[in-house]
Protein backbone atom coordinates (compact mmCIF):
# COMPACT_ATOMS: atom_id res chain seq x y z
CA UNK A 1 0.00 0.00 0.00
CA UNK A 2 1.46 3.27 -0.79
CA UNK A 3 2.15 5.21 2.20
CA UNK A 4 2.04 8.94 2.91
CA UNK A 5 5.31 9.44 4.52
CA UNK A 6 8.62 7.58 4.26
CA UNK A 7 10.30 8.80 7.44
CA UNK A 8 8.50 6.54 9.88
CA UNK A 9 9.15 3.12 10.63
CA UNK A 10 7.16 0.63 9.26
CA UNK A 11 7.37 -0.66 12.53
CA UNK A 12 6.20 2.48 14.29
CA UNK A 13 3.15 2.49 16.40
CA UNK A 14 1.88 6.29 16.77
CA UNK A 15 0.08 7.19 19.71
CA UNK A 16 -1.97 10.39 20.35
CA UNK A 17 -3.34 11.88 23.79
CA UNK A 18 -6.66 12.24 24.58
CA UNK A 19 -7.31 14.28 27.93
CA UNK A 20 -3.71 13.16 28.72
CA UNK A 21 -4.86 9.63 27.99
CA UNK A 22 -2.22 7.39 25.89
CA UNK A 23 -3.36 5.61 23.10
CA UNK A 24 -1.20 3.94 20.50
CA UNK A 25 -3.21 3.81 16.95
CA UNK A 26 -2.94 0.57 15.28
CA UNK A 27 -2.96 0.00 11.53
CA UNK A 28 -5.47 -3.05 11.74
CA UNK A 29 -8.29 0.05 12.56
CA UNK A 30 -7.62 -0.51 16.64
CA UNK A 31 -6.59 1.79 19.48
CA UNK A 32 -4.59 0.09 22.35
CA UNK A 33 -4.56 1.56 25.50
CA UNK A 34 -1.11 0.52 27.14
CA UNK A 35 -1.37 1.78 30.14
CA UNK A 36 -4.76 0.52 30.96
CA UNK A 37 -4.32 -2.70 28.70
CA UNK A 38 -7.53 -1.78 26.82
CA UNK A 39 -8.13 -2.49 23.64
CA UNK A 40 -10.68 -0.43 21.35
CA UNK A 41 -12.88 -1.60 18.22
CA UNK A 42 -15.49 -0.07 16.92
CA UNK A 43 -18.24 -1.45 14.65
CA UNK A 44 -17.44 -4.83 13.77
CA UNK A 45 -20.63 -5.48 12.05
CA UNK A 46 -20.41 -9.17 11.87
CA UNK A 47 -22.84 -10.78 9.56
CA UNK A 48 -23.29 -7.73 7.53
CA UNK A 49 -22.92 -9.92 4.59
CA UNK A 50 -25.33 -12.51 4.91
CA UNK A 51 -27.97 -9.24 5.89
CA UNK A 52 -26.96 -8.16 2.41
CA UNK A 53 -27.44 -12.01 0.93
CA UNK A 54 -31.24 -11.95 1.94
CA UNK A 55 -32.29 -8.83 0.02
CA UNK A 56 -30.58 -10.48 -2.73
CA UNK A 57 -27.12 -8.44 -2.56
CA UNK A 58 -24.36 -11.41 -3.43
CA UNK A 59 -21.45 -10.93 -1.22
CA UNK A 60 -19.25 -13.46 0.08
CA UNK A 61 -20.34 -14.32 3.53
CA UNK A 62 -16.99 -14.53 5.10
CA UNK A 63 -16.96 -11.12 6.78
CA UNK A 64 -17.49 -12.20 10.07
CA UNK A 65 -14.35 -15.14 9.87
CA UNK A 66 -12.29 -12.42 8.97
CA UNK A 67 -12.90 -9.51 11.26
CA UNK A 68 -12.85 -12.26 14.29
CA UNK A 69 -9.55 -13.71 12.79
CA UNK A 70 -8.51 -10.33 12.87
CA UNK A 71 -9.70 -9.56 16.58
CA UNK A 72 -7.35 -12.99 17.39
CA UNK A 73 -4.25 -11.76 15.65
CA UNK A 74 -4.51 -8.71 17.87
CA UNK A 75 -5.19 -10.25 21.10
CA UNK A 76 -2.71 -12.86 20.82
CA UNK A 77 0.14 -9.57 19.98
CA UNK A 78 -1.28 -7.48 22.76
CA UNK A 79 -2.53 -9.58 25.34
CA UNK A 80 -5.17 -7.03 26.81
CA UNK A 81 -7.04 -7.23 29.73
CA UNK A 82 -9.69 -5.78 28.48
CA UNK A 83 -11.24 -5.22 24.81
CA UNK A 84 -14.09 -3.19 24.19
CA UNK A 85 -16.24 -2.91 21.16
CA UNK A 86 -18.05 0.56 20.47
CA UNK A 87 -21.39 -1.10 19.11
CA UNK A 88 -22.66 -1.70 16.22
CA UNK A 89 -21.21 -5.18 16.23
CA UNK A 90 -23.29 -7.11 15.35
CA UNK A 91 -25.29 -5.90 12.16
CA UNK A 92 -29.08 -6.49 13.27
CA UNK A 93 -30.64 -8.25 16.05
CA UNK A 94 -30.51 -11.82 14.28
CA UNK A 95 -26.93 -11.55 13.31
CA UNK A 96 -25.64 -14.34 15.74
CA UNK A 97 -28.11 -16.58 14.36
CA UNK A 98 -26.96 -16.66 11.12
CA UNK A 99 -23.33 -16.77 12.08
CA UNK A 100 -21.62 -20.52 11.20
CA UNK A 101 -21.43 -22.80 14.01
CA UNK A 102 -17.81 -22.36 14.05
CA UNK A 103 -17.68 -18.31 14.12
CA UNK A 104 -19.90 -18.12 16.92
CA UNK A 105 -17.71 -20.73 18.99
CA UNK A 106 -14.76 -18.84 18.28
CA UNK A 107 -16.48 -15.16 19.09
CA UNK A 108 -17.28 -16.95 22.27
CA UNK A 109 -13.50 -18.51 23.22
CA UNK A 110 -12.30 -15.07 22.40
CA UNK A 111 -14.59 -12.64 24.26
CA UNK A 112 -14.59 -15.48 27.49
CA UNK A 113 -10.99 -14.93 27.32
CA UNK A 114 -10.37 -11.40 28.98
CA UNK A 115 -12.75 -8.69 30.08
CA UNK A 116 -14.76 -8.11 27.18
CA UNK A 117 -17.60 -5.26 26.98
CA UNK A 118 -19.78 -4.38 23.93
CA UNK A 119 -21.15 -0.88 23.48
CA UNK A 120 -24.87 -0.79 22.73
CA UNK A 121 -25.27 0.62 19.36
CA UNK A 122 -28.19 1.82 16.68
CA UNK A 123 -27.82 -1.77 15.02
CA UNK A 124 -27.49 -3.88 18.07
CA UNK A 125 -29.06 -2.18 20.80
CA UNK A 126 -29.00 -4.97 22.93
CA UNK A 127 -26.44 -7.53 22.08
CA UNK A 128 -26.47 -11.29 22.19
CA UNK A 129 -25.69 -12.49 25.95
CA UNK A 130 -24.54 -15.88 23.93
CA UNK A 131 -21.19 -14.54 23.72
CA UNK A 132 -20.42 -13.24 27.54
CA UNK A 133 -19.32 -10.16 28.11
CA UNK A 134 -20.81 -7.25 30.30
CA UNK A 135 -23.29 -5.01 27.65
CA UNK A 136 -22.96 -1.39 28.62
CA UNK A 137 -24.51 1.92 27.14
CA UNK A 138 -21.54 3.97 28.17
CA UNK A 139 -18.40 3.38 30.21
CA UNK A 140 -16.43 5.43 31.79
CA UNK A 141 -12.59 4.73 32.52
CA UNK A 142 -10.83 7.74 34.34
CA UNK A 143 -11.51 11.10 32.23
CA UNK A 144 -13.08 9.20 29.12
CA UNK A 145 -16.72 7.76 28.37
CA UNK A 146 -16.62 5.38 25.60
CA UNK A 147 -19.83 5.30 23.69
CA UNK A 148 -21.22 4.43 20.23
CA UNK A 149 -22.36 7.48 18.72
CA UNK A 150 -20.46 10.58 19.07
CA UNK A 151 -22.21 13.55 20.50
CA UNK A 152 -22.14 17.36 19.67
CA UNK A 153 -19.26 19.16 21.06
CA UNK A 154 -17.81 19.61 23.62
CA UNK A 155 -17.95 16.33 24.16
CA UNK A 156 -14.62 16.06 26.29
CA UNK A 157 -13.21 12.54 26.84
CA UNK A 158 -15.21 10.91 24.31
CA UNK A 159 -14.08 7.85 22.43
CA UNK A 160 -16.92 7.03 20.19
CA UNK A 161 -17.37 4.91 16.75
CA UNK A 162 -20.57 5.35 14.56
CA UNK A 163 -19.36 7.66 11.50
CA UNK A 164 -16.69 4.99 9.99
CA UNK A 165 -14.47 8.00 9.23
CA UNK A 166 -12.15 7.61 6.79
CA UNK A 167 -10.25 10.76 4.35
CA UNK A 168 -8.78 12.09 1.65
CA UNK A 169 -5.40 13.27 0.73
CA UNK A 170 -3.15 14.30 -2.13
CA UNK A 171 0.67 12.88 -2.23
CA UNK A 172 2.83 13.95 -4.80
CA UNK A 173 -0.08 14.29 -7.49
CA UNK A 174 -1.85 11.08 -6.18
CA UNK A 175 -4.91 11.00 -4.71
CA UNK A 176 -5.49 8.75 -1.59
CA UNK A 177 -8.39 7.83 0.47
CA UNK A 178 -8.17 5.92 3.91
CA UNK A 179 -9.83 4.29 6.63
CA UNK A 180 -8.96 7.56 9.97
CA UNK A 181 -8.78 8.01 13.34
CA UNK A 182 -10.07 11.33 13.75
CA UNK A 183 -8.87 13.65 16.61
CA UNK A 184 -8.78 16.89 18.16
CA UNK A 185 -7.21 15.90 21.26
CA UNK A 186 -10.40 15.79 23.46
CA UNK A 187 -12.31 13.10 21.57
CA UNK A 188 -11.24 10.22 19.15
CA UNK A 189 -13.82 8.77 16.46
CA UNK A 190 -12.44 5.38 15.50
CA UNK A 191 -12.36 3.66 12.19
CA UNK A 192 -15.02 0.91 11.73
CA UNK A 193 -13.06 -2.33 11.88
CA UNK A 194 -15.38 -4.82 10.35
CA UNK A 195 -14.76 -6.42 6.94
CA UNK A 196 -17.61 -5.33 5.16
CA UNK A 197 -17.58 -1.66 6.27
CA UNK A 198 -17.22 1.42 4.16
CA UNK A 199 -16.29 4.85 4.84
CA UNK A 200 -17.68 8.61 5.68
CA UNK A 201 -15.19 11.53 4.82
CA UNK A 202 -14.32 13.35 7.60
CA UNK A 203 -15.15 16.70 5.90
CA UNK A 204 -18.70 15.83 5.54
CA UNK A 205 -21.28 17.62 7.59
CA UNK A 206 -21.87 14.80 9.87
CA UNK A 207 -18.91 16.45 11.46
CA UNK A 208 -19.82 19.71 12.04
CA UNK A 209 -20.59 19.68 15.16
CA UNK A 210 -18.53 17.36 16.25
CA UNK A 211 -14.91 18.24 15.09
CA UNK A 212 -15.39 21.96 14.16
CA UNK A 213 -12.90 24.17 12.16
CA UNK A 214 -10.08 22.03 10.79
CA UNK A 215 -8.77 22.14 14.09
CA UNK A 216 -7.90 18.30 14.53
CA UNK A 217 -6.01 15.89 12.47
CA UNK A 218 -7.01 12.28 10.25
CA UNK A 219 -4.69 9.66 11.65
CA UNK A 220 -4.92 7.80 8.23
CA UNK A 221 -4.47 3.63 8.19
CA UNK A 222 -1.55 2.76 5.95
CA UNK A 223 -0.24 -0.80 5.25
CA UNK A 224 1.88 -1.17 8.21
CA UNK A 225 1.43 2.16 10.06
CA UNK A 226 -0.69 5.34 10.84
CA UNK A 227 -0.10 8.71 9.81
CA UNK A 228 -1.64 12.19 11.24
CA UNK A 229 -2.90 14.73 8.27
CA UNK A 230 -3.51 17.75 9.44
CA UNK A 231 -7.38 18.12 9.13
CA UNK A 232 -5.98 21.75 6.74
CA UNK A 233 -4.50 19.24 3.68
CA UNK A 234 -7.57 17.13 3.36
CA UNK A 235 -9.92 16.66 0.72
CA UNK A 236 -13.49 16.00 0.72
CA UNK A 237 -15.04 13.69 -1.51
Amino acid sequence: MFELKRDISATARPSLRVCGQVFDLLPEGAAWMPNERLLVVADLHFEKGSAFAARGVALPPYDTRTTIARLEALVAKLRPQTLVALGDSFHDGEAADRMAPDDAARLARLSRSLDWVWVAGNHDPVPPRVFGGAVKEELRVGPLTFRHEPQAAPATGEIAGHLHPCAAVRVRGRRLRRRCFASDGTRMILPAFGAYTGGLNVLDRAYDDLLPGFDFHAWMMGARTVIPVSARRLEAD
